[in-house]
């Protein structure tokens, strides 16, 4: 009776272990899969070629130290300024899903906007993915959401074929602080100041009317949208 009792006891205990490991496991890979922003929001996360980029537009009002960004509404104060601060679109809160928030250069620059693990890409970072997908002309369709849910007609040649989901959250104009190209184009900017002209960093424009993803040079009070990108 003993040795029946062993025999079943043996598998028993067996399966025990298998699950108690199977669940440790589970919960130790929770926390890679799992991006979060200082204000509660979570990202997902897609790998193109060598790079984990975010799927959303951020969205954050924190940078990663919990300091908060000043939201500025006004327009002429927001031409004006020399520090960093995000908008909403048209100072509309209701843009910010699916859109995020629109940021100066100024922002990007602290090395403090993304969730700790993320940083505002390099234009070095932004080429090598433009580059794994087939080049400036063509990555802007591979990138761009494909359909017209929120790119105007006609949104050309957008596949989504890297899984990035570029969406046009239109931007704030450096000069004057009025927002224009919702639905038209997303302007994604880089960390990196241009060495041409004095006050410029480098973004990346997507439009609903080609395929091109081709870095131009930015004045660094525009308000644009940012991608993040692992460390």
């Amino acid at each position: 009776m003993k040795t029946k009792n062993r025999i079943w006891l043996c598998p028993l205990i067996v399966m025990g272990l298998v699950l108690i490991l199977t669940n440790s496991c589970k919960k130790d890979e929770e926390p890679t899969d799992k991006i979060t922003d200082k204000d509660g929001n979570v990202y997902t996360s897609v790998t193109i070629g060598t790079q984990v980029w975010m799927v959303e537009n951020l969205k954050t009002t924190k940078y990663n130290d919990g300091t908060a960004i000043p939201n500025v509404t006004d327009n002429t104060e927001w031409g004006a300024l020399l520090t960093g601060a995000y908008c909403w679109y048209q100072n509309d809160i209701s843009n910010k899903n699916p859109y995020g928030a629109l940021y100066n250069a100024f922002v990007g620059a602290t090395g403090k906007l993304c969730p700790s693990g993320w940083h505002v890409p390099s234009v070095a970072e932004w080429n090598t993915l433009t580059t794994y997908l087939g080049g400036q002309l063509v990555a802007g369709g591979k990138l761009k959401e494909a359909g017209t849910a929120h790119w105007i007609t006609p949104n050309t040649g957008a596949t989504n074929e890297s899984g990035f989901t570029a969406l046009p959250g239109g931007a704030r104009q450096f000069y004057n602080g009025t927002y224009s190209g919702i639905g038209v184009i997303g302007i994604y900017w880089s960390a990196t100041e241009t060495s041409v002209q004095n006050n410029h960093f480098n973004a990346i424009p997507m439009s609903n009317e080609n395929t091109t993803a081709n870095p131009g040079q930015y004045v660094r009070s525009t308000g644009s949208s940012v991608r993040c990108i692992k460390d």
